[in-house]
């Protein structure tokens, strides 16, 4: 097996990134992404975005072999959703201390906690997490989970991504690899359909490719597993057998979908549930792939028909919406695939698009953006706090839509805000996300509250008042009033 350092430089040689591809060998010998600074954890390290990776899968034991700190950091920081198991959402951490480092303890210790997991929680696998502090000192987790499985007899899989090899969407590729090399094909599957499917980097917040779901079951389309949102460990095992994928967001699981096309011949394709058409052109590729791949020729009819009536609805339902969001201005401050498939979605509806965040965003994400956007200049790469206060106000924006973290920015601001990342609390995805998302922004335009908060407070409005009589007093002196004077002069008082 290749080691980590030989698995992070052929990330940096992806053949399915475009930007990759462009590239001399000189300059993709150096890599994509810069090593994090000591002390910087803002976007997250390589541990967190394997944890992110891999937390939704919801039957399994998700170990974290370090410190407790560690665990206590990244416990639960996704709104993804589970229609069963709830063992995911229980947090399993070796919380290795100074003592066990210093006596060699922590290798023990890991193999203790996976049987004391397996016997309390009889989990479907145990997966285990290296971090920065136990691969430092040199842990064998792989050594480790293999002894573990066979005197269990359960799937444990180590997930070798600790925190100072890279950053979060390197740890999001070495979770797609520990799939690949330790879950993915090794179950067979007896129920293998022509009409199966993979759904690739869908994470299920809020319960979002719930709504998407239902059409592809009407079709007679299964998802043979949906990684990682709401899936299981005997789903991702039998992914092999799916004949076709929808990638949902290459810069997290590229990596995946192209060796699963490689090893097991399963075509892929990157699309977007989120607005009418995007949602509408996703169905239509994945019928058009799974036809090619030997599913009945009707499916394309079953899908244009389904299309016709989904379309026909959600317009149907818009129409209570458009007339007040016509014309409205949104500030997008968010990355990856939602920087054109959110903008996307929005301009059906009538908005305009003032400025949108590019970080995180691929070579592809950021072409598709540059066809709907009538000026480059409302993309950009990163933005810093204060340059979103400034373009809130100069861009005169009527709302901004972003993540948790930049919400005190546009309440500053005294303008609108909406959660569209992945701490939201309403799903946006499909026919049906799309009316909720205009529904939701109609809610936080026209909330009477804003017209409140921009009135200036009742202190100051005395304070002015009092600073506008400071003013007018000195001229008040020198008026020149009359008075009954013999002279009949003016005096001046």
């Amino acid at each position: 097996m290749p080691s980590l350092s030989a698995k992070n430089q052929a990330f940096f040689n992806e053949p399915a990134c475009e930007r990759n591809r462009s590239k001399d060998f000189k300059v993709r010998k150096k890599g994509c992404s810069q090593p994090p600074m000591p002390g910087a954890a803002a976007g997250g390290c390589a541990f967190d975005g394997a944890k992110v990776a891999l937390q939704p899968i919801t039957d399994v034991a998700h170990l974290i072999h370090a410190p407790l700190a560690c665990e206590g950091n990244s416990w639960d920081n996704r709104g993804t959703a589970s229609s069963s198991h709830m063992l995911w959402r229980t947090s399993f951490t070796t919380d290795v201390t100074e003592l066990d480092v210093v006596m060699g303890h922590s290798e023990r210790k890991l193999f203790k906690a996976i049987r004391e997991i397996n016997e309390a929680y009889a989990p479907a696998a145990v997966f285990v997490y290296a971090t920065c502090v136990t691969a430092l000192i040199g842990d064998d987790i792989e050594a480790v989970c293999k002894r573990a499985a066979e005197k269990l007899g359960l799937p444990v899989v180590p997930v070798n991504a600790p925190g100072f090899v890279g950053s979060k969407n390197l740890g999001n590729k070495l979770a797609g690899e520990a799939l690949l090399d330790h879950v993915i094909g090794t179950v067979e599957p007896d129920d293998a359909r022509s009409s199966d499917i993979n759904i690739l980097g869908e994470f299920n917040l809020s319960g979002e490719f719930w709504q998407v779901r239902p059409l592809l079951d009407k079709l007679g389309v299964r998802v043979r597993a949906c990684i990682p949102g709401d899936s299981r460990y005997l789903d991702i095992a039998t992914a092999h057998r799916a004949r076709a994928a929808m990638m949902v967001c290459s810069t997290a699981l590229i990596n995946l979908a192209r060796k699963m096309q490689e090893r097991w011949d399963i075509p892929y394709f990157e699309g977007s549930f989120y607005g009418i058409t995007d949602t509408s052109e996703a169905l239509r590729q994945i019928a058009g792939l799974l036809v090619e791949q030997g599913a009945a020729l009707e499916l394309i009819d079953r899908t244009e028909a389904l299309i016709e009536e989904e379309e026909a609805r959600a317009w149907r339902r818009l129409e209570v919406y458009r007339p007040r969001l016509q014309g409205k201005r949104v500030l997008l401050n968010t990355g990856g695939v939602k920087s054109w498939s959110i903008a996307h979605a929005l301009m059906e509806i009538g908005m305009e698009i003032v400025g949108t965040s590019v970080k995180k965003s691929t070579d592809n994400d950021k072409e598709r953006l540059k066809q709907m956007l009538t000026n480059d200049s409302h993309m950009s790469e990163a933005t810093t706090p204060r340059q979103l206060y400034s373009a809130l106000s100069d861009s005169k924006a009527d709302i901004m839509l972003s993540g948790g973290r930049s919400q005190f920015i546009a309440l500053k601001a005294k303008m609108p805000w909406l959660d569209i990342n992945q701490e939201r609390h309403h799903a946006y995805a499909g026919y049906h996300g799309i009316v909720e998302l205009a529904r939701q922004i109609d809610l936080s335009i026209h909330n009477p509250i804003w017209a409140q908060v921009r009135e200036p407070a009742p202190w100051e409005v005395g304070l002015r008042r009092s600073e506008r009589l400071e003013e007018e007093a000195p001229l008040s002196l020198s008026l020149a009033v009359k008075s009954p004077t013999t002279s009949g002069q003016c005096a001046v008082v």
